[in-house]
């Protein structure tokens, strides 16, 4: 597969955007038996955000801002790309390289380049080097894929995702670091990038699936931390897709994804928690799935996700009480977008929820996050085949087990070019 036609799919913009699909072309260069490509693309937004001044806002895992207002100039949901890839055909097998650079257009703070930023003065940005892996196979029985690069639990949520090209939920837009939210935590937890060995079926009457072992997470339960790895993370992921895009005016694809990963505190403090009653492992799993058909011009996105001990917003933010009991977590979203001659407009609405554990359910009267959801309304407008004027305004609200509530209101101008 092309680097351009993988790029694109990396980021999203060939699923939903049609002017898109070219303007991802890269820079190709023959090099011997090799094809060099280099793509990317840079973005930028105004973003106005609107806080919650009122008492009883503190939702511990709330996306929503409390305090003062803020203006920012910063990223959408993408960050800035440079990703370079290199194919070729050896001895019966189709090999790719990728290596891709992530940086923002805002300066970082010491937490990293996904942590808060640092607007001051004499500072500069991070660069998230969240791609380096390799490929090899053929169309007769699949690909393994070697490295670091995207997973496959939420994979669909996030690049079907309209905000993709976007903003969506702000999120700490007083001092913004590489990207907003999108709908991460506000409709889907984040696939995340993740080190993996994943193995990719060919496409049979447009079924194909995957699966693959990944690097396990560390979790945290109070003051235990699950940071004992003896088994691997495991993702797998299937889908099956009808229609061509280019000539058939109905197309679409279904998905399914499970998620599962072992967690265990160290040895050394494996007797405490006994004494303690505390947990001394716990297994987080999850499954997610979705539909999308495109309808001449009219396109929509149904998706869904539920679990026990996988956390919120990201893998193992949430998942446990103090004692390592699980708590379950569910969303969704749902997405209706038009496409009238270069104009895409959109609408979408998403939720994520956490519930208690059963040893919170008798304290009922805590901050801990109940629900994130957003509503989404956008305007896309390609102004040339590569440059896209992006508008959204997002109306974003986190509620707490006690009641609590935050809201916060988002305006984004701005627009996002791809070479």
């Amino acid at each position: 597969m092309k680097a351009r036609i993988k790029y694109a799919i990396a980021i999203g913009a060939a699923m939903w955007m049609v002017p898109l699909t070219r303007a991802v072309a890269g820079i190709d260069v023959q090099a011997g038996d090799w094809k060099l490509d280099f793509s990317g693309n840079v973005n930028g937004f105004y973003v106005g955000a609107t806080c919650d001044h009122n008492a009883n806002t503190t939702v511990t895992g709330g996306l929503a801002c409390t305090g003062d207002d803020s203006a920012a100039v910063r990223n959408g949901l993408l960050p800035a790309a440079l990703v370079f890839s290199a194919t070729t055909r050896q001895e019966g097998f189709d090999i790719d390289v990728t290596i891709g650079f992530y940086p923002g257009i805002n300066s970082s703070a010491a937490a990293g380049v996904n942590g808060p930023g640092l607007p001051a003065a004499l500072q500069t940005p991070g660069i998230d080097a969240r791609q380096a892996f390799f490929t090899f196979g053929d169309a007769s029985w699949g690909t393994v894929k070697i490295g670091r690069d995207i997973g496959l639990f939420g994979k669909d949520a996030i690049l079907d995702d309209m905000t993709l090209l976007g903003m969506g939920t702000a999120a700490g837009n007083a001092a913004p670091g590489n990207t907003s939210l999108g709908r991460i935590g506000v409709g889907y937890i984040y696939t995340d990038w993740e080190p993996q060995i994943t193995y990719t079926t060919p496409t049979f009457n447009g079924f194909s699936a995957s699966a693959g072992v990944f690097q396990p997470l560390d979790a945290a339960s109070g003051t235990v931390e699950y940071t004992s790895h003896n088994s691997p993370q495991v993702q797998v992921g299937g889908s099956f897709a009808w229609g061509d895009p280019k000539s058939d005016a109905l197309n679409g694809k279904v998905w399914v994804d499970v998620f599962t990963q072992h967690a265990k505190a160290v040895s050394t403090t494996v007797a405490g928690n006994n004494a303690a009653g505390i947990s001394s492992d716990f297994t987080g799993t999850g499954v997610d799935g979705g539909v999308k058909i495109d309808v001449a011009g009219f396109e929509g996105v149904l998706y869904g996700y539920g679990g026990k001990g996988i956390g919120t917003t990201g893998f193992f933010i949430l998942a446990t009480d103090d004692f390592g009991d699980t708590r379950k977590s569910s969303g969704g979203y749902v997405q209706a977008t038009y496409k009238i001659d270069k104009l895409k407009i959109g609408l979408s609405y998403g939720i994520s929820k956490l519930e208690q554990s059963n040893n919170e359910e008798a304290f009922p009267a805590t901050d801990l996050l109940k629900s994130n959801a957003s509503g989404v309304f956008g305007l896309y407008y390609a102004l040339t085949k590569s440059v896209n004027l992006v508008g959204e305004f997002i109306d974003t609200k986190a509620k707490a087990q006690n009641g609590n509530e935050a809201t916060e209101k988002d305006v984004a101008i701005g627009g996002i070019i791809f070479f």
